[in-house]
């Protein structure tokens, strides 16, 4: 597929975690600066994997990662936290043996000498954090750690985030928090994409979303849009778009 020029762009991605099984079959996508872009679809869509592939976790067999047009395909995921790319994975996203504030200075592994000035600006987007920064990170809230592992993947300034499903397993109140705290991100001038089980939630907060199914790109429009195609309603909608 065709996605022009953007802040992060990725064309015709195949890739997987085995030799000759491919779970993204020419899948693309497109996030501009400023945008929040949001990946939906059912179990086993390839989702999470176009995810990783974007952050360098999965080997991509053909197709193109660009980040402001410069090719980043295959590269580490340490080289593209130096770039302004960061990732939040879904699970194991935080270490629970050490302190919040620990975790955050985890975050700016590359650039210890930040520190100081942005802790400041993650405890501005996460004031609890701050509260917080004696504890274990063990000690919290899923919800609570979820906040940790976006503000460590801030610490690095980067220009772009990349969430996996934020708000699984959480409460009711806590994925309303994290849908509040991804757009309260965006707003501080950090693009996102944004993969979600809660399509409904997702495409709420998202200026584009993209249905991905089997691999591969189904369906791209506005959020506003997808949330009221009768074909996304009846097919994606119905089962994905509930609370859990």
């Amino acid at each position: 597929m065709s996605t022009t020029h953007g802040l992060l762009v990725a064309e015709d991605l195949v890739a997987g975690y085995l030799p000759g099984v491919d779970i993204l079959k020419k899948a693309g996508l497109r996030c501009d600066e400023g945008e929040v872009v949001g990946i939906i679809g059912p179990n086993g869509a390839g989702k999470s994997t176009l995810l990783k592939a974007l952050f360098g976790l999965v080997p991509i067999r053909s197709g193109a990662v660009r980040l402001r047009g410069a090719d980043i395909t295959g590269e580490r995921a340490d080289s593209l936290v130096a770039r302004g790319v960061g990732f939040v994975p879904q699970t194991g996203n935080v270490f629970t043996g050490l302190t919040v504030e620990e975790n955050l200075q985890m975050g700016c592994y590359q650039a210890p000498a930040t520190f100081a000035e942005r802790l400041d600006v993650v405890g501005d987007l996460f004031p609890s954090l701050l509260d917080r920064r004696h504890r274990p990170a063990g000690s919290l809230s899923g919800g609570e750690r979820q906040m940790v592992a976006m503000g460590r993947a801030l610490m690095m300034n980067p220009s772009v985030l990349l969430l996996d499903e934020p708000s699984a397993g959480l409460s009711p109140h806590m994925q309303d928090e994290v849908f509040v705290q991804t757009r309260s991100v965006n707003r501080a001038g950090v693009s996102v994409v944004i993969v979600e089980q809660n399509a409904r939630r997702c495409l709420e907060i998202c200026d584009r979303g993209y249905v991905l199914d089997q691999g591969a790109n189904a369906m791209t429009a506005t959020g506003r849009e997808l949330m009221h195609d009768p074909k996304v309603v009846e097919l994606y909608l119905g089962t994905l778009g509930r609370d859990t």
